[in-house]
């Protein structure tokens, strides 16, 4: 069977994360200055927040890495009619096996610490160590990354794919960072808010599907996979899986 065609997350979200408008342009700013700097963004979806970074800063020049060529061609789409294309290249790559043309100024690692693979309770620290390896010395990294909110509990903890060793506090992931040479700059973490719009943005999608072909063949798989991620957000992290964006000074 053909897997039926879901639309792509970019027709209802602006951002790949839980981000507003305005947090977005507040962590654009606490990565100032950036004349003739170089950007790389690994693990960018369809790089919104590369390009907004890209034009606040107009002789900042731009890198973006993902494995979802959808993304990256919405990416492309919008970096050519913001015209931007000459500042930005988008390119289909697994991070792990990629390797850059020249250090960057600025790293940023999103809710993507994931994709160096490995233990996933070693993806944080895998983070902070692989962007050293892109930055320039005396570099900036901004670093989104979960943490708990609040502990959770154990039927949380059953009703979601997060080991609970996976994260700490906002405190032990900044601790986490300067263990690995880097000096914080700024903090701040999604709101509520924040989050219920990227994950509505996540269920929307599957549900205007399965209203729209309720008789196809696909629809228990879909539903199937809109129920387990209901769950997971409702009976599990929803208020007590946060993330942090932490504006980091490296070595």
């Amino acid at each position: 069977m053909t897997p039926p065609e879901i639309a792509p997350l970019h027709e209802d979200l602006t951002f790949h994360g839980p981000l507003s408008e305005q947090r977005a342009a507040r962590l654009i700013r606490s990565l100032l200055p950036l004349d003739n700097a170089h950007v790389l963004d690994v693990g960018c979806g369809w790089a919104e927040f590369l390009l907004r970074t890209l034009e606040a800063a107009p002789t900042a020049t731009g890198t973006g890495v993902d494995l979802n060529a959808a993304d990256i061609a919405h990416g492309q789409a919008n970096a050519e009619a913001r015209g931007l294309t000459d500042r930005v290249s988008l390119q289909v790559a697994d991070v792990a096996q990629w390797r850059p043309d020249r250090p960057a100024d600025v790293v940023i690692v999103n809710g993507a610490s994931q994709v160096w693979g490995g233990d996933p309770l070693q993806h944080t620290a895998n983070a902070l160590t692989e962007a050293k390896q892109l930055l320039r010395t005396g570099g900036r990294l901004l670093l989104g990354e979960g943490f708990w909110e609040r502990e959770p509990t154990e039927d949380q903890l059953a009703a979601m794919p997060v080991p609970r060793d996976q994260y700490g506090s906002v405190a032990d992931l900044v601790d986490l960072a300067h263990d690995h040479g880097y000096r914080m700059l700024a903090v701040e973490q999604a709101s509520l808010d924040e989050w219920d719009v990227f994950e509505n943005g996540h269920g929307l999608a599957w549900e205007r599907w399965l209203r729209d072909n309720p008789d196809s063949e696909h629809a228990p798989e879909i539903r199937a996979k809109a129920d387990t991620a209901r769950g997971y957000r409702l009976r599990g992290w929803r208020g007590t899986l946060g993330l942090a964006y932490l504006t980091l000074q490296a070595p």
